[in-house]
């Protein structure tokens, strides 16, 4: 049975969380319940990056310790998983969970033995929001290209990682496909950053700089190891990597396929640096590495210096999580960055889930009831005429949808099938039942037998639709099967249940122009 380790990347919790973290959180969702429905054994992991610089200015911004800061907004990230409905299985906060402290210090040590750290007096413009230094040439305008923030100039001396004896290394992996970046636009990025020459890179700072806030550096207290090789020390950390437990086993140096979801904002520590770190250490690869763009507002990135956060919880709480899962995955691109609007996500749920699937069931759910008295009827075999096109689409799905989450293309695998409920419309408006019904009671026994053939299989494509939506909306999909099987079993004798909505349209707002 195939094993898959899933990972989103772990935010920092300098904030609450927002919009564009929901975005990876419902990714890796649907990923694991479409591979647990084929059968995988799947790992969903996600957790939060409690041990940044940037943490501690914030909890003293807030005029609150470290820990009270960093555990509130952790709670709050475990907590949005579980508002999105998310199937995650371990959370794993890096400063409190007992697990993480261990394996970053055997990491360490692993790369320590393989002759790759060591210490050098550094000077770099830092940047407080990417925890990473900067060359003058990756700078624009002298700003982070990132946060458009100044960074600020740093003297200090550091351990290094020898990053510059893994290019050739990295390069093979990545062009031979034992470590797949999807899509190829970021593959390409990361090769093209390869062969510009790799520079090795600090993996330390000062204890007193990080005000006493990280994991030591082993032999060295006044040191605490760099936030980026502790962070990313999560993904086997939450395996019991300390303690060399089962679950590494299980989960990472045996056959498991080994994905982490991310952003393009850290394309180079997923890339590059824990690939060189895991090579350094002796461990495998990821897998593979999906990349996904920015949920923007006005068009630029969101987040808390630019003060365009879209409260995600709020937005869950005000209309429904299936709409904010459908928004995020029908709408947010590829490639290329997504802009936000709260009446796009009022009208695609409105037009795709509430008119489209939500009205589809219904529809056929109540003809049954009325024409059938909600007995199911069997189609024996009959040739439906006119139903190429409802047909062709229920075909085409399993593999268009397996296709496009191969290559993390959530926009193309709900495009498969949102095209089933879209067509299945389209059918019953051509097909036009009610007639067929006319006819029956004036005795065409052709008409009764269309009419049979025409709602079993509309009633076979509302259950197939509920199996296709199961990983993208997993309560709607819950709620389309519990209307579409008989109450007291699922098979196709006994009666369907009254119809009942599946999805309640959404208001706007007073003030919004939609």
């Amino acid at each position: 049975m195939t094993a898959i380790y899933l990972t989103t990347t772990i935010p920092y919790v300098n904030a609450r969380p927002h919009l564009g973290h929901a975005l990876e959180f419902v990714q890796a969702d649907v990923l694991a319940r479409y591979h647990r429905q084929a059968g995988a054994q799947v790992r969903l992991q996600t957790g939060t990056d409690d041990n940044a610089l940037k943490n501690v200015l914030a909890a003293q911004a807030a005029g609150v310790s470290v820990r009270e800061f960093v555990d509130g907004n952790a709670a709050a990230f475990a907590d949005l998983a579980r508002q999105l409905t998310a199937s995650v299985d371990d959370v794993i906060s890096t400063s409190s969970d007992p697990r993480h402290r261990p394996a970053v210090e055997r990491l360490w040590l692993a790369c320590e033995q393989a002759g790759d750290l060591y210490l050098k007096q550094y000077a770099g413009l830092y940047c407080i929001g990417c925890e990473q230094f900067y060359t003058e040439a990756e700078l624009t305008g002298g700003r982070c290209p990132e946060h458009g923030t100044v960074p600020q100039q740093v003297t200090e001396e550091n351990w290094f990682f020898r990053l510059s004896s893994y290019g050739d290394r990295l390069r093979s992996a990545i062009t031979s496909g034992r470590l797949r970046i999807e899509p190829a636009a970021r593959r390409n990025e990361v090769l093209g950053f390869i062969d510009g020459g790799l520079e090795d890179f600090s993996v330390s700072r000062s204890a007193s700089r990080a005000h006493g806030w990280g994991i030591p550096v082993p032999g060295d207290p006044e040191q605490v190891i760099y936030v980026w090789f502790d962070a990313l020390g999560n993904y086997l950390s939450a395996l019991d990597y300390g303690t060399g437990g089962a679950n590494l086993r299980r989960w990472w140096t045996d056959s498991a396929h080994r994905v982490h979801l991310l952003g393009k904002g850290v394309l180079r520590f997923h890339a590059v640096y824990w690939p060189a770190i895991l090579l350094s250490a002796g461990l495998p690869l990821p897998t593979e590495l999906l990349v996904h763009d920015y949920v923007t507002v006005d068009g630029a990135k969101i987040g808390k210096s630019a003060g365009n956060a879209v409260d995600v919880t709020n937005l869950v709480s005000g209309y429904g999580a299936d709409a904010v899962r459908w928004w995020l995955l029908r709408e947010v691109a590829r490639v290329g960055d997504t802009d936000f609007t709260l009446d796009r996500l009022i009208s695609r749920a409105n037009d795709e889930l509430a008119n489209g699937i939500g009205n589809l069931v219904h529809r056929v759910v109540a003809l049954v009831g009325k024409y059938r008295a909600g007995l199911v009827p069997v189609a024996n075999g009959r040739a439906l005429p006119g139903a190429q096109r409802l047909e062709q689409a229920r075909g085409q799905a399993p593999e268009l949808i397996e296709a496009a989450l191969a290559d993390g293309d959530f926009r193309q695998a709900t495009a498969a099938v949102y095209a089933i409920a879209s067509e299945a419309n389209k059918y019953i408006s051509q097909t036009e039942p009610w007639r067929l019904v006319k006819a029956e009671r004036a005795g065409d026994a052709q008409a009764s037998a269309q009419l049979d053939a025409v709602l079993a299989a509309l009633i076979e494509t509302c259950r197939e639709l509920a199996g296709y939506l199961g990983p993208f909306l997993p309560e709607a999909a819950a709620r389309i099967e519990a209307q579409c099987y008989p109450a007291s079993c699922a098979t196709a004798a006994g009666r369907l249940q009254r119809p009942a909505p599946v999805f309640t349209r959404l208001i706007p707002p007073l003030d919004s122009p939609a």
